[in-house]
């Protein structure tokens, strides 16, 4: 068709050649062919899988109305039938002598208020936090009848961090819906996928204590969560995130909640047709009252309580009340802290991953004594000195502690 426009346009067979960079002789046996009224006779050859019409017809029956997979087809003519052509000659022959599949309509469906959020992630490879680069994760979790979103961001995405920012999402939607709607994440779905995939025995025990219900995608169907994957889209346009110089983990969450805040006033809800900040007022209510959240934990061990009133984990000693001693309790690593339960009950609380290996608190060894247990003997003047400036930080330190000190050593 080229070589016919540019010949009416009154252009050489030469000009014509030398501009689609083909031989003089081609264009000559097109401009021919054209004036002759000859089609191409390529089109008139048969089809290679044309002896095996009655074998792919069989196999086609044996589906169905379901798909057809013609790189299958080819295969079983390959191995059943010793078919010797291309993949690309068995496309064609089916594209000549099948109809095209049916299309399916796809139903647009509003959740009612409460009924259902979306979570996803999404990854910031670049991110300047502490004048470092680093790789950062952006948890979202919006809720698809009013379409109000949170933020979480996370240094990782392990099963740890997975939990801990499902806790920081509810409490910043102010409350928990009753369906959460995730990706095949292996901190979400054991092993295999979408509603025939085996969920995360960790996450399934978190969703019941927390009480939702999990609502895994099937694979590669990301509209079934477009609401969240529309807002990861947005989000990208965010260029302060990745261009500014933030000193810490928390000053980014703050910016972002704000950020969250001023596009949520901004924005209109489509089920509503008010804002988004408008439509959340409107659909929390409807939203379960969020419990006392569980802190995550990735190890959990059970521990005997020693002499010393401490117990052991990731290396470093942290100190439990002095009437358990002896006494069997449950020591776990949460993502900040670590916790330690007796019968159920939280009976102290330290800071995890600190530089200390032995963490004390002195309110552990006070109390009136059990009918078992006594309680240490108490400190003598020495010790209460000692606690005394170490109380204190070193600029604070007056020498008349110091010397009070030297006074009691005496």
């Amino acid at each position: 068709m080229t070589i016919h426009h540019l010949a009416s346009i009154g252009q050489t067979q030469r000009q014509i050649a030398r501009t689609l960079a083909v031989d003089e002789s081609t264009v000559r046996y097109h401009l021919e062919r054209i004036a002759a009224g000859t089609g191409d006779g390529r089109a008139d050859q048969p089809f290679a899988a044309a002896p095996f019409a009655e074998a792919i017809a069989h196999y086609l029956s044996t589906l169905g109305d379901g798909p057809v997979n013609v790189t299958a087809l080819h295969q079983w003519l390959v191995d059943e039938h010793a078919y010797g052509g291309s993949l690309r000659s068995v496309q064609r022959f089916y594209r000549a002598h099948y109809p095209k599949p049916r299309l399916r309509a796809r139903r647009r469906v509003e959740t009612p208020p409460g009924a259902q959020a979306q979570a996803d992630w999404s990854e910031w490879p670049r991110l300047w936090v502490a004048r470092r680069p680093v790789y950062g994760y952006l948890f979202h979790m919006r809720l698809s009848y009013s379409r109000y979103p949170a933020r979480v961001w996370s240094p990782c995405k392990d099963q740890l961090a997975w939990h801990h920012v499902h806790n920081e999402a509810f409490r910043r939607l102010d409350g928990v819906p009753a369906t959460v709607r995730v990706d095949n994440e292996r901190t979400a779905v054991g092993h295999g996928a979408g509603s025939w995939g085996e969920l995360n025995a960790s996450y399934r025990r978190y969703a019941r204590m927390v009480r939702f219900h999990i609502d895994a995608c099937q694979p590669r169907q990301p509209q079934a969560k477009g609401k969240v994957e529309r807002g990861n889209r947005d989000d990208r346009t965010w260029r302060e995130v990745t261009t500014r110089q933030w000193a810490s983990w928390d000053e980014l969450q703050a910016w972002t909640d704000e950020r969250t805040l001023q596009e949520s006033a901004r924005r209109t809800c489509p089920a509503t047709g008010t804002c988004v900040s408008e439509a959340w007022a409107q659909e929390r209510p409807r939203l379960q009252q969020v419990p006392l959240l569980p802190e995550p934990f990735d190890v959990v061990v059970t521990r005997i309580v020693a002499p010393d009133c401490t117990v052991a984990i990731d290396g470093r000693r942290y100190s439990v009340p002095f009437d358990l001693l002896g006494q069997r309790v449950e020591v776990r690593g949460c993502a900040r802290v670590v916790q330690v339960c007796a019968d159920g009950d939280l009976v102290a609380q330290h800071p995890r991953h600190g530089r200390e290996r032995i963490v004390i608190d002195p309110r552990h060894y006070e109390g009136p004594p059990t009918a078992t247990i006594l309680p240490p003997t108490p400190l003598g003047r020495m010790g209460r000195k000692l606690q005394e400036i170490a109380a204190l930080t070193p600029q604070q330190r007056p020498l008349d502690l110091y010397a009070a000190l030297a006074e009691v050593a005496r």
